[in-house]
């Protein structure tokens, strides 16, 4: 896509969001999200650098100062090469906008108008008609701002200075004869590495960079604004408290907050509509208001409901509430569930898990990350492309981590659908905060309060959870020990303060507002126990196999947690989105720009990962063939930590890897990529998280237990298979058993030494292959290999297609004649959905897969490309070669040929 397709796609996005929000604006509420224009504030020192952004140039709102730049051609695409280093002063300067607006009529004859700010970025002054309203420093946080009497009918003039948050923020931690620690300090100079200003700010911290994103210190006014007027009452919330949920009947108490003019008596109703989407009166009553704020409750029963379950467990029944008061009406969206966090002792510790509706729940997901740097461009197309990814791949949990930004209502409404329950971080992703602090302790709690109420309704929300990584990185992480060996009174007014906050102060808001769902307060912990991040209690972040010391992923099979809610192996995304932001020329394992969206280790991950690619792999000869095995290692390592996890129930019972999503596109922990493509991983993922499967987990020295796991609440028969080959196809042992699979259950069935399995095959050239089949279930297999695949005697796979049209779709047919490794299936640059990838075909085997594409049947002969370790593994380099520079017809690929031209990178 080109620059100028590109521009033209992000200006009408932002229409899009500015309509859509346009169009949501409920009776006497006026959205200002028209005629909004922005520069560089005058009198700012980035000024001499920049002048070119001293004008007033078009902006939109929501939006970001980095997106309004972007969108004027001022700076370059922030995604496409390596222009991180140069875009830097942005987040050192101070930004104005404004726009101007003539009042409705409503709102000028209206006893009440307040401006509602539903997310200023961060350090906000705001003016009306020349007069300050408001010093806003909070980006979590909906400033409300009376402004009757001081509203013109024609021609207001709306002035909002976003001041730098380095800037501001940079003195007073100078001044610190000694100072807390901050995440990731900035290379490029733009604060000092000793004075990090970030934990500082109540800002997204993943703006001052992260291990898997660029540093774009960014500001604006990222949500709506409003203009909100009324002449006797405005609902200010609507809470569906569930006080009982059970199978026969559900209690719910409608709590209505009212904001009242003058008082005086009311009629209330509350309307409920049914899944089935019957409409009745649920609650009548009359109430008598006060002048201010009221609160009316409204009992309602419920008999035989339609109670919502997580994916997997049941289907995900929704009511909706509205209710009618002096003529105001407000709605609501509840699903009817019962959820506890559980915690029961027992001989080693306490057990960690999420019981919903009664039913003990293995939690199978990962980790959420923001979805963009610049939140505004995020739709709901994207959110709805991931979420459905993550169900498909048989999740049912997503951690929302604590570095970015509490997710939009469509994000929580799409888990709510889905049935994906929602693990939520408050805004806190690690180093350590200023809690000590009074006032900023006040400014968090009043966060948590608006994050809370705003939602409390979505059954999806299972957890509040205080902060990521806090509570371990100071008392293991080196920062704790330095600060009290420095100035032991200060460390101990820090910690004191982070207790107040993390263990009184949000347990206090999620306890008065939230409706009855657990708090946790830091991840991973054991909710302030002296130990923190142990298998024995609680949950666990184990990031010695790929962080320090680094140890293989066979080290997974040691560590039997509770629940693991954090385990990560990094990979590159496909080849299509290396190319939008990188040309072929460009791509090198160290060239630059790799290196510039290589974000583990300040760019130098790359040496991290081919360690990685090393221990199973061996070495790689050029970049393309690192990609694929990158995905390969990933998929493969986290397949074996997953079903590690899954076959240590109950006493584990939760596996959560890191990580989801993208932020941008680059190389990351994440299965699905920043365009919604899958990874390897995400194939396999929904093998390794199928409710029923099995797991054959091998270790180093040479004993291979089996598993069979079963998820589902009934009981279920089937076969288990297993079958002893050679490479090429040779059966050398074949068995059949018949199994009963216990609900909710793992359990082991068999465990074999090597030489059980081999008897006198050769290792380097023999597979076992176990394979579950229960009825109604998809089957599941697991191949077990007996050396490294770097030390296997390949034979050449002889991977056989062919490409046929089926209806609007294609279908794919696969065969090898020999055993075929992770076979990819690619088409180039073509819009192309396959089925499933990332396949191991046993020798002789046919499987068909679905591609969906617009592309035609041509075209997508003439792209395909499949790849498989063997070969990769299974001849000499040089041999190899050749083979590639001329690969049979129905393989060849013209698409990756010269004169490709380089892709603009556009949100999905």
């Amino acid at each position: 896509m080109s620059m100028q397709s590109l521009l033209r796609f992000f200006l009408g996005l932002c229409a899009a969001l500015a309509a859509g929000a346009a169009m949501a604006a409920a009776p006497g509420q006026f959205v200002i999200d028209k005629g909004w224009s922005f520069r560089l504030a005058p009198g700012n020192a980035q000024l001499d650098a920049h002048p070119e952004a001293a004008a007033w140039r078009a902006a939109a709102v929501p939006g970001t100062v980095h997106a309004d730049l972007f969108a004027n051609k001022l700076i370059p695409d922030p995604y496409v090469g390596a222009p991180e280093a140069a875009l830097q002063w942005i987040g050192l300067a101070d930004w104005e906008y404004r726009t101007r607006f003539d009042a409705p009529r409503s709102a000028l004859s209206a006893a009440r108008s307040d401006l509602v700010f539903e997310g200023l970025d961060t350090f906000a002054e705001v003016w009306l008609n020349g007069e300050k309203l408001l010093d806003a420093n909070n980006a979590f946080r909906t400033w409300r701002v009376p402004v009757q009497g001081k509203l013109r009918a024609r021609d207001n003039e709306l002035r909002i200075v976003l001041r730098s948050p380095i800037a501001k923020l940079l003195p007073q931690v100078q001044a610190m004869p000694n100072k807390i620690a901050g995440n990731y300090p900035s290379p490029y100079g733009d604060e000092p590495k000793d004075a990090m200003t970030g934990n500082f700010a109540r800002k997204p911290g993943y703006h001052y960079g992260w291990d898997w994103g660029p540093r774009y210190v960014t500001a604006g006014i990222w949500k709506p604004v409003v203009l909100e007027s009324w002449d006797a009452l405005r609902i200010d919330d609507l809470q569906l408290r569930q006080d009982r949920v059970e199978e026969a009947r559900a209690d719910i108490a409608a709590i209505v907050t009212v904001d009242a003019v003058r008082e005086g008596a009311q009629e209330v109703r509350l309307w409920q509509t049914a899944p089935d989407g019957k409409r009745s009166l649920a609650a009548q009553r009359r109430v008598e208001l006060r002048a201010g704020a009221s609160r009316i409750e409204l009992p309602v029963r419920i008999e035989r409901p339609q109670r919502w379950f997580p994916a997997g467990y049941g289907a995900q029944p929704l009511y909706r509430y509205e209710v009618e008061l002096g003529g105001v009406k407000a709605g609501a969206r509840t699903g009817l569930r019962k959820v506890e966090l559980r915690r029961d002792a027992d001989d080693k510790g306490k057990s960690f898990y999420f019981a919903v509706n009664g039913i003990p729940v293995f939690a199978k997901g990962a980790n959420s990350i923001p979805f963009d740097m610049f939140q505004p461009r995020v739709s709901k197309a994207k959110l709805r492309r991931v979420l459905e990814s993550a169900r498909d791949a048989n999740m049912n949990m997503v951690r929302s981590w604590g570095g970015g930004y509490y997710e939009s209502d469509e994000f929580f409404d799409l888990a709510d659908e889905l049935g994906l329950m929602v693990w939520q971080d408050f805004m806190f992703g690690g180093g350590m905060q200023p809690a000590y602090d009074d006032a900023f302790r006040a400014n968090v709690v009043a966060e948590a309060r608006d994050q809370v109420r705003r939602l409390r309704n979505h059954p999806s929300i299972v957890l509040w959870c205080g902060n990521n990584e806090e509570e371990i990185a100071w008392k293991y992480w080196g920062h704790g020990k330095t600060l009290k060996e420095a100035d032991p009174a200060f460390a101990d007014k820090v910690w004191k303060g982070y207790v107040q906050l993390f263990g009184t102060d949000l347990r206090k808001v999620v306890a008065e507002e939230g409706g009855g769902i657990g708090y946790w307060s830091s991840s991973p912990g054991d909710d302030l126990a002296e130990v923190a991040n142990t298998p024995a209690s609680g949950d666990m972040h184990y990031w010695e196999v790929w962080g320090n010391p680094a140890h293989p992923p066979s080290k997974y099979l040691e560590i039997t947690p509770r629940f693991m809610s954090e385990y990560g192996l990094q990979a590159w995304p496909v080849q299509r989105t290396i190319d939008a932001f990188a040309k072929r020329s460009e791509q090198g394992i160290a060239s630059p720009v790799i290196e510039a969206h290589q974000k583990f280790l300040a760019g130098k991950g790359n040496e991290r990962l081919m360690k990685y690619v090393d221990y199973e792999f061996g070495e790689t000869r050029d970049f393309a063939d690192f990609v694929y095995l990158s995905q390969a290692a990933q998929a493969e390592g986290i397949e074996l930590a997953a079903l590690h996890h899954r076959a240590s129930r109950p006493f584990t019972m939760g596996s959560l890897y890191w990580q989801l999503n993208d932020v941008w596109p680059g190389a990351s922990w994440s299965s699905v990529d920043w365009f919604g493509r899958w990874k390897a991983l995400h194939f396999h993922a929904r093998r390794f998280y199928a409710p029923v499967a099995v797991a054959a987990l091998r270790t180093p020295e040479g004993r291979t237990a089996v598993s069979l796991l079963n998820d589902r609440t009934r009981t279920l028969k089937g076969e288990l298979r297993l079958r002893v080959m050679s490479l090429d196809g040779k059966l050398l042992r074949d068995e059949r058993t018949p199994v009963e699979l216990a609900p909710l259950s793992a359990a082991r069935v068999a465990a074999y030494q090597d030489a059980e399995l081999l008897g006198q095959a050769d290792p380097a050239a023999t597979v076992a292959v176990f394979e579950l089949k229960a009825e109604g279930e998809p089957a599941s297999r697991r191949v077990v290999y007996f050396k490294a695949a770097k030390d296997l005697r390949w034979p050449e796979p002889a991977l056989r297609a062919s490409l046929r049209r089926d209806g609007k779709d294609y279908v794919l047919d696969l065969q090898a004649a020999t055993l075929a490794r992770g076979v990819w299936v690619d088409f180039g640059d073509l819009d192309a959905e396959v089925a499933d990838n990332a396949v191991t075909l046993l020798p002789q085997e046919k499987v068909s897969l679905r591609v969906s594409s617009k592309a035609g049947l041509a075209a997508l002969r003439k792209a395909l490309k499949l790849r498989s370790v063997a070969d990769l593994l299974a001849a000499p380099a040089s041999a190899k070669t050749a083979s590639r520079a001329l690969p049979p017809a129905w393989l060849r690929l013209d698409a990756l040929s010269a004169g490709r031209r380089r892709a603009g990178v556009t949100p999905p």
